[in-house]
This record gives C-alpha cells, structure tokens and sequence, in this order.
C-alpha cells in the first residue's frame, strides 16, 4: 500500500524559505513521477514542481520563477520542495502525489493516483 507523508510546512513571514518533504512507502518507485501541488482558500489544486524519480529530470509550473526547487533523496524514498523567498500568495495546502497514468502531460492532476494528506504552509505579511 502506497503512503505519502508530508512535513515541514508552517507559518513564516515573507521572504522566509522553508523545506517541504514527502515521505514515500509502500513499494519502490523507480519508474515514477512523483510532484508537488498546492491549493489556496477557495482556489483549485495547481500543480508545483515534478521530479522523476529514475533520472532526476524536473519540471515546474511558469509561476515558480526560480525560488522554488524539487529534489530527490532515492536512499531515503523522500522528495524534497525547497522555497525561498515566499511570499502570502504562497499560502496553500501543499500535498505531494505519484503519478499513475502516464497518459497526460505532468502537470494535469488527472495523472495522479496518489496523494499525501498535505502540509500547510502559512506566509504572513
């Protein structure tokens, strides 16, 4: 049975950095992609940052800009989001999820089969 266990998020003032992590388990993941969404109040899950789990390879959405980065530590079966720099906007649930479809493109939400319960990250003014 596959588990996601987030941790790290927290409440930090703007221009704070912050390390997010997913904790995986369950099976190996070798083939996987595995990603970072988030959701705002009253705002739909977006999706963050995506790493594939073999080769290392990321992808980001446009707004990351730079201050956002996705990691992977294949020993200890954990991906990493490091932020910096963040801002309110950043405020969101941010949950972690392994792709399983493999029919879309990375960042469509339908490809993902597995979640973690997600970690709030608070960014006040």
């Amino acid at each position: 049975q596959v588990q996601l266990v987030e941790s790290g998020g927290g409440l930090v003032q703007a221009g704070d950095s912050l390390r997010l992590s997913c904790a995986a388990s369950g099976r190996t993941f070798s083939g996987d992609v595995m990603a970072w969404f988030r959701q705002a109040p009253g705002k739909e899950r977006e999706f963050v940052a995506a790493v594939s789990w073999s080769t290392g390879t990321t992808y980001y959405a446009d707004f990351v800009k730079g201050l956002l980065t996705i990691s992977r530590d294949n020993n200890k079966n954990t991906m990493y989001l490091e932020m910096n720099r963040l801002k309110p906007e950043d405020t969101a649930v941010y949950y972690c999820a392994i792709r399983k479809l493999r029919r879309g493109p990375i960042p469509a939400i339908s490809e993902y089969g597995y979640w973690g319960q997600g970690t709030q990250v608070t960014v006040s003014s």
